[in-house]
């Protein structure tokens, strides 16, 4: 404790203006100004709208957080320099970003962050930096989460839309949006203390980084009390209101000069170009699972992923694997396409799941077999459930465009989940029988690979979604850790196979842009299956989900204030 005591003395010296000569910095400030947004994996995508075709880029979580790493250790580097404006992330990529910043101060190296703005996201990433100014005139509020969600059945009875919402697990909440007017108590009480226990964790974080009551903060967001950059000075948040020349300037005396051009400074993007990509023919893989998990389209195609996995386990340089999941589940049959290459590549190699934003129902069934999983505090986990929905629209095809349709078929179910006439009880109930024998597979199979009784799973299953704070606590992951910190564990459990000096790759390969242009759907092992499947015409037949419901709800932030 006096080490630490000691330290936080000596940093405070530091990084005032006033240093004595001997205590300045020596070296370049490594520069995190993203203009682009974080994403899992570094790239471009291409958007089509009224003005015409355009082109975004993101730069992968991976490549900061190895950045920073390299940082800590690279004597050329003194400080970073983090700029909150635009800054554009998710909030579990927060969390990964914030904890490797934290490990960058722990190392002795200052970390200093400047905002003209601020709000949940960026005050939560800011407030790990030693010191914290903002911009005079600037604004900004601390407001807490919310969720906002829409229930269409009102709408749907008007137009004589019927929806039957067949699923197992009283919090399995996707579909409820169809079938009721208002939010049902379990999934209130579930969505209520979600958003409690992440909204906890980061005013938790952000009052153990200034020192601060975690109450005092929680009431200075209830009460309105933030506003403008002075408010936020004197609730004791920010370190001081500097305007961009007086914070260059204060940047420079920390390396004993008034001038800001002899200060040496390196961008992120220049640095993590710089970082050996390495040569070795030992190979730890990580492989994305990012998105809606599903048959065929965009997303986690899961014929396409399972042989991804197969590759993977074919080649004997992938010593060690990764499984990166940020996926809120999908299509059932899909999802257990990935699960069982999953678990046959284990049986090879160690593999070890790090959880993102997501890792709920589908996402949480490929990856709850795994070695280890390592989550963070705000992944929305669980949701383990199954549901299924059949709309029919016979009525409204009727009663809005006075068209009549007529069913012909060679049995009294051979229109059934046609899309036309609502199911039979009879038809429901056999449905219902598909959805439980569904559920029942996925408890056993979080039951094996988490190591726990059916009757445990099932008591905190029934679809609920839980933070990755919670989730850890009940068992379905083992340990809060970043990206990086699941690959070190990988590599541990790899041992001599791999050694230290190993290459990292990656899986899925990436398209380029000039791949989606001539193919943008992404399907293009698909270009010999036909457009339209005749079984599909006389049978669309129930599309059973394992997905977690409200999936917008992993409050990406675009737009930080």
């Amino acid at each position: 404790m006096k080490k630490v005591v000691l330290f936080a003395a000596f940093l405070f010296t530091l990084l005032s203006p006033n240093a004595l000569a001997g205590e300045f910095l020596k070296g370049k400030i490594l520069r995190i100004d993203l203009g682009s947004s974080v994403d899992e994996r570094n790239g471009s995508t291409l958007t089509l709208s009224t003005s015409g075709l355009s082109v975004s880029s993101s730069v992968s979580l991976l490549d900061i957080e190895r950045a920073i790493k390299k940082a800590a250790d690279d004597d050329h580097v003194a400080m970073i320099f983090l700029n909150l404006d635009h800054f554009s992330a998710g909030m579990a990529a927060m969390e990964e970003i914030r904890s490797s910043l934290a490990d960058f101060s722990a190392a002795g190296k200052p970390v200093v962050a400047y905002a003209a703005s601020l709000g949940n996201g960026s005050y939560y990433l800011g407030s790990v930096a030693d010191r914290i100014f903002m911009y005079p005139k600037g604004e900004g509020s601390l407001n807490g989460l919310g969720s906002t969600q829409f229930f269409l059945k009102d709408l749907l009875d008007t137009l004589s839309i019927d929806v039957q919402l067949i699923r197992h697990g009283k919090f399995k909440s996707a579909g409820e949006m169809y079938i009721r007017n208002d939010i049902s108590p379990e999934n209130r009480k579930q969505y209520e203390e979600l958003l409690g226990s992440i909204w906890e964790s980061f005013t938790d974080e952000m009052a153990a980084s200034r020192g601060m009551d975690p109450e005092k903060l929680r009431s200075l967001a209830n009460d309105l009390t933030l506003s403008t950059a002075q408010t936020w000075l004197d609730a004791g948040l920010v370190d001081g209101l500097k305007y961009r020349d007086e914070m260059e300037l204060y940047l420079a005396q920390l390396f004993g000069t008034k001038d800001p051009k002899e200060v040496k400074v390196v961008d992120m993007k220049e640095y993590q170009e710089k970082l050996r990509k390495g040569l070795s023919t030992k190979k730890l893989a990580i492989i994305y699972a990012d998105g809606e998990i599903v048959r065929s389209g965009s997303g986690i195609v899961g014929e396409k992923l399972s042989r991804t996995i197969a590759s993977v386990r074919a080649d004997s340089t992938v010593k060690a694997v990764v499984f990166r999941v940020n996926s809120p589940g999908g299509e059932v049959v899909a999802a257990d396409m990935i699960r069982r290459e999953i678990e046959l590549l284990r049986k090879d190699k160690p593999v070890v799941a790090s959880y993102g934003a997501y890792a709920a129902s589908g996402g949480y069934l490929i990856s709850a077999g795994c070695d280890r999983i390592f989550t963070d505090n705000t992944t929305l986990t669980g949701s383990i459930g199954v549901f299924g929905m059949i709309p029919s629209f016979g009525k409204a095809i009727s009663k809005n465009l006075h068209v009549n349709p007529v069913q012909v078929g060679t049995g009294p179910h051979s229109g059934m989940a046609s899309g036309i006439e609502p199911l039979s009880p009879e038809e429901e109930a056999w449905y219902q029988q598909e959805i439980e024998g569904i559920y029942e597979d996925f408890v056993g199979v979080v039951a094996e690979g988490r190591s726990m009784t059916t009757e445990a799973v099932d008591e905190i299953a029934q679809g609920r979604v839980w933070s990755g704070k919670d989730a850890l606590g009940i068992g379905l992951t083992d340990e809060k850790g970043t990206l990086l910190d699941a690959i070190d564990y990988a590599a541990k459990l790899a041992g001599k196979k791999l050694g230290k000096n190993y290459r990292i790759v990656t899986y899925p390969e990436k398209k380029s842009i000039k791949d989606m242009l001539k193919d943008p759907s992404g399907n293009k092992d698909d270009k010999d299956k036909p457009l339209v499947r005749v079984e599909d015409l006389l049978h669309p037949g129930l599309n059973v989900l394992a997905r977690m419901p409200y999936a917008g709800i992993e409050y990406q932030i675009s737009n930080i204030k």
